[in-house]
């Protein structure tokens, strides 16, 4: 899959439609009003540009579009990640902890959580 960038907004129509898609316009509206206080044009107008970029498809439904997912979320979020990374950290892992554990950033539970996820890791390697 090719990247897809993403802008803050259209990662929240994406959360939204990827937990229980399909959505239509006025679940989208619903959903996401209390968090942005978007109306219904701008869901639209976010529709729109995540169906040109290839993210989301659209069928026809009864009275109203039911609007899903294209992409993976997974895949989605390792390549914004890999994006990231490059952008900000020259795709260094390292720079990234390093930054989060400097700025204090890191509470005990999130380093076991890491020890655990590097532990896993190496045994991946190894195998």
């Amino acid at each position: 899959m090719g990247r897809i960038a993403l802008s803050d907004g259209e990662w929240k129509v994406m959360n939204a439609l990827w937990k229980q898609p399909p959505k239509t316009i006025m679940q989208l509206t619903k959903e996401l009003k209390e968090e942005t206080d978007w109306g219904k044009n701008v869901i639209i107008t976010m529709l729109n540009r995540l169906e040109a970029k290839g993210a989301v498809i659209h069928e026809e439904g009864g009275r109203a579009k039911q609007f899903y997912p294209a992409v993976d979320r997974e895949d989605t979020v390792l390549e914004e990640t890999k994006g990231f990374l490059e952008r900000v950290y020259e795709g260094s892992v390292t720079m990234m902890v390093d930054a989060m554990v400097n700025s204090g950033s890191l509470s005990k539970s999130d380093i076991e959580e890491l020890y655990d996820i590097l532990q896993k890791a190496e045994e991946e390697t190894n195998d």
